[in-house]
């Protein structure tokens, strides 16, 4: 396998992205570990962090497509699929397909549309596929959605099913950015390096191309997991489906996403061996949407990270 290549165009990749999106070096990891395990992404931050930015930066540095889905609450699953159009010249149906035929799609707000809508998004994601009038079309292999959502403002939204939360690989949290780099975004806004205006200029370069991304997606599967590493990560989660604060712990979907994502954080440190400390890291960004507390214990106050954080340090590591 070759490592070097992978670890080199992932390198390559967080510095483009870098030139864009200032801070938030482990956001832009994330995102690269969802993409290059062929996933999908829930972000969640407060309005002007970023998230629409990040997307379409990561496009344009890994030569893909690139469309948004505003979600409100009067938008149809058509609007999102697409609908036969009939051809009053030539006299017949024909398919006007809807922005989810694309590579790297944002679906901006997605809990302000109700359940009927999001639902369509379902076998899109899980299957590359997206029905219409009964015909089947499939998806480019590189399709992933970025969910977007707003962690503080629930009026008016509709929450996700837990079945399509399931969904996705990872939820990333975009923070606002440390006082430095809020410093450097102000230093740089309405001037030639404003994030908007390099993007637009073309100074993000594509490091691949997009047929490339299918054998790189080949050689993150190939990476070492040993069988005791494997079984200490199956027991990780299936420690959440008897943890006393938990009421609904992590399905088989959250074991298959923890090692594609372990594998690809190894990729990401130039490795091509999984090791405990991989999977720790990615622990909280795959389980934590998964999870849902108990009443009692979220009132007093115990966050779903907590949770997890108690369960890394009651399951025994291999050595």
């Amino acid at each position: 396998m070759n490592t070097e290549k992978l670890k080199e165009i992932l390198t390559q990749a967080r510095q483009e992205t870098a030139k864009v999106i200032i801070g938030q070096h482990d956001v832009i990891e994330k995102a690269l570990i969802v993409i290059f395990t062929g996933n999908h992404a829930l972000i969640e931050g407060v309005p002007g962090v970023a998230k629409t930015l990040l997307v379409r930066t990561l496009a344009q540095v890994l030569g893909c497509e690139f469309a948004r889905i505003q979600f409100t609450p009067d938008l149809m699953p058509a609007d999102i699929t697409g609908t036969s159009i009939f051809n009053l010249q030539r006299n017949e149906f024909s398919v006007a397909k809807g922005p989810v035929f694309t590579s790297f799609l944002l679906a901006d707000e997605i809990n302000r549309a109700p359940a009927k809508t999001q639902s369509a998004l379902l076998q899109a994601m899980q299957e590359r596929i997206v029905t219409i009038d009964r015909e089947s079309y499939a998806l480019p292999a590189d399709f992933t959605v970025f969910a977007t959502q707003n962690p503080i403002e629930y009026e008016g939204t509709y929450p996700l099913p837990e079945a399509q939360k399931d969904r996705f690989m990872l939820k990333i949290t975009m923070n606002a950015p440390e006082r430095a780099d809020e410093l450097m975004l102000a230093q740089r806004t309405m001037t030639k390096d404003a994030p908007e205006t390099l993007l637009a200029q073309g100074v993000v370069q594509p490091v691949m191309r997009r047929e490339d991304l299918v054998e790189l997606r080949g050689q993150i599967g190939a990476i070492t997991l040993r069988d005791e590493l494997l079984a200490y990560l199956v027991d990780l989660v299936r420690a959440t489906r008897t943890h006393e604060s938990i009421l609904v712990g992590a399905g088989p979907r959250a074991t298959q996403s923890l090692i594609m994502a372990a594998r690809a954080y190894a990729a990401m440190s130039g490795r091509d061996f999984v090791t405990p400390d991989d999977i720790k890291a990615m622990a909280v960004p795959v389980l934590e949407h998964r999870l849902i507390l108990r009443p009692e214990f979220e009132i007093e106050g115990l966050g779903i990270a907590e949770v997890i954080q108690q369960i890394l340090q009651q399951i025994a590591v291999p050595r």
